[in-house]
């Protein structure tokens, strides 16, 4: 979910944007597993993506609990069918939250659903995807219509409806994708819907990084989905990498009642996944210009005067 981006661009004023791009962010030659090994995990990632559509009917009749149990499971077995290796650092997601996480690639929705599944909040787009179209929207995926701002409330109220009852939302606040190196700011609307149903905030940060001694794993961009990249390249790139780890950690929520708007709310969120210092005043420090952070996260455009593109994403915009 994303409010206005930092100034007018191709997907219009108010569509988030990032730096991010292919020729930039994804340079790096990780360490490889031969051809074989690639072919048979295109074909372990395919087989368990066509499993979980003919096993979403009757899981969708199981208990909550249990659906969701079912579902970290059947996630956590498709990333690693693709040779990514999932690891949680933190305690567990409180569950009937609205989670958020910084925003790296489309890998970053089944990553964040092995360790808390929920309703996942995702631009209209997803649905006519091949395979995961269909998996999205028996996943009861709140989907927004990214060229109908008007639809936004509706939305947010969806997801508030949603909270009350206790399930889990999860969002991509930043509302595009980051090659991880940096992250931009997160946009309030989804911050409306926890505070309208008086439900924690519980930040998740995603790092992807290749395996290597204990202490020394190198952070990577080799999942990252950005700029003018497509999917089957992204796929390639991780299918192709030896040692992926996508790691979540489980940062401290945030109790319901501790901010009083959603722009404060927006920020603290931020802050804490960004691993930025407290702020002043009780507030947190706005985010630099363009939605960078001017703390902890690094801005990744060496140079000021390349345009801003937009990217892609596969989570909400609003």
């Amino acid at each position: 979910m994303t409010g206005h981006a930092p100034g007018p661009g191709p997907g219009g004023p108010w569509l988030p944007s990032a730096p991010c791009t292919p020729e930039d962010c994804l340079t790096e030659t990780a360490p490889a597993v031969p051809g074989p090994r690639r072919a048979a995990r295109y074909l372990a990632g395919v087989a368990v993506l066509l499993l979980g559509i003919v096993l979403s009917p009757p899981a969708r009749r199981c208990a909550t609990a249990r659906r969701d149990r079912l579902t970290a499971r059947w996630c956590r077995a498709v990333v690693t069918a693709f040779g990514v290796r999932v690891r949680v650092v933190g305690g567990a997601a409180v569950p009937g939250a609205l989670v958020v996480a910084n925003h790296v690639s489309w890998l970053d929705i089944p990553v964040v659903a092995a360790v808390r599944p929920g309703r996942m909040v995702a631009k209209s787009e997803v649905g006519a995807y091949p395979v995961l179209g269909p998996l999205a929207a028996r996943g009861a995926t709140i989907f927004l219509d990214r060229d109908r701002l008007r639809a936004l409330p509706g939305t947010v109220a969806e997801m508030a409806a949603a909270l009350r009852r206790g399930s889990t939302v999860v969002a991509y606040p930043e509302g595009s994708t980051w090659c991880g190196r940096a992250q931009g700011r997160f946009r309030h609307a989804a911050f409306q819907a926890a505070l309208d149903a008086g439900a924690p905030v519980q930040p998740l940060r995603i790092r992807y990084r290749l395996e290597g001694a204990p202490g020394q794993e190198a952070p990577t961009a080799v999942a990252a989905f950005v700029g003018e990249d497509t999917l089957l390249a992204s796929l390639r790139r991780i299918v192709a990498a030896r040692g992926l780890v996508a790691e979540v950690t489980v940062l401290p929520p945030i109790p319901a009642g501790t901010h009083a708007d959603r722009r404060t709310l927006a920020r603290a969120a931020r802050a804490v996944v960004c691993g930025e210092p407290a702020v002043r005043g009780g507030a947190v420090e706005p985010a630099g210009a363009g939605g960078v952070s001017t703390g902890a996260c690094p801005p990744c455009a060496p140079t000021p005067r390349r345009p801003v593109r937009p990217v892609r994403d596969t989570a909400a915009r609003g």
